[in-house]
C-alpha cells in the first residue's frame, strides 16, 4: 500500500543511479535491482491500481539520491558519492550499489545474497500524473524529485526485485541484454525489408 507524507511519495521496488549503462560499480558487495517498472499497472490497494510511464523520469531532479533500508535510518549507498547509479531503462529505473562501504551496508549486502530481501521501493514527488475512473488506474506521467531507493521487507510492486552479485556476473548480463537487443534490432530491420 503506497504511503504519502506531505508531498513525498513511497513506493516499494528494487536498487541504481542516472548515468550511462555501460559504467559498473566495482565491487564484491554489488547489488542491483529495479526500483520501480515502467508501463505496467501494478496494484495500490483493493481494486486501484498505479503505473509509471516510461518517461517519468525524464525530467526528475535525481541529484543526490540515497539508498536505504524501508526509507529510513542510515544511508547505505549515495549517488553523490558514487556508491549508487541509477538508471532508467525499458523496463524500469535499474539500480545499482555499492554496499561496502559501511557495517549496515555490507548487512543489506548478506540479507540480499541470502534471499530475505528481494524487492525494492523508492521516495518521490508527483509533478503530474493522470486518473482513469473507469479502470481505476493512476498514471504518474512525470516525477519531479526521487529522494531514495530502498531495499524493503514489503513491496508496493511485486515486479521489482533486487539481487546481490560479482560485478562480473552484473557487467555479463549486460553484455548479453546489450547483444539480445541488438539481435532484436537486426530482426526487426530484416522484416521490414
Amino acid at each position: 500500500m503506497p504511503v504519502k507524507l506531505g508531498d513525498r511519495e513511497y513506493r516499494s521496488f528494487s536498487v541504481l543511479g542516472l548515468g550511462a549503462t555501460e559504467k559498473r560499480i566495482e565491487t564484491d558487495f554489488y547489488a542491483e535491482g529495479y526500483a520501480t517498472t515502467f508501463d505496467v499497472p501494478y496494484a495500490l490497494w483493493e481494486d486501484y491500481k498505479e503505473v509509471i510511464d516510461r518517461h517519468a523520469l525524464d525530467e526528475a531532479d535525481v541529484s543526490d539520491v540515497i539508498m536505504q533500508y524501508d526509507h529510513a535510518g542510515r544511508v547505505l549507498a549515495r549517488l553523490r558519492n558514487q556508491t549508487l547509479m541509477l538508471v532508467p531503462d525499458d523496463h524500469g529505473l535499474l539500480i545499482a550499489a555499492d554496499l561496502a562501504k559501511g557495517e549496515s551496508a555490507r548487512q543489506l549486502f548478506e540479507e540480499i545474497t541470502n534471499g530475505l530481501i528481494d524487492r525494492m521501493s523508492w521516495s518521490f514527488i508527483v509533478d503530474e500524473d493522470s486518473y482513469d475512473r473507469e479502470t481505476k488506474t493512476r498514471t504518474i506521467l512525470k516525477v519531479k524529485k526521487v529522494f531514495d531507493v530502498s531495499a524493503v521487507s514489503f513491496p508496493a510492486n511485486d515486479a521489482t526485485e533486487i539481487s546481490a552479485r560479482s560485478w562480473v556476473d552484473g557487467a555479463i548480463d549486460s553484455t548479453r541484454r546489450e547483444s539480445l537487443a541488438r539481435q532484436a534490432q537486426v530482426l526487426r530491420l530484416k522484416t521490414m525489408l
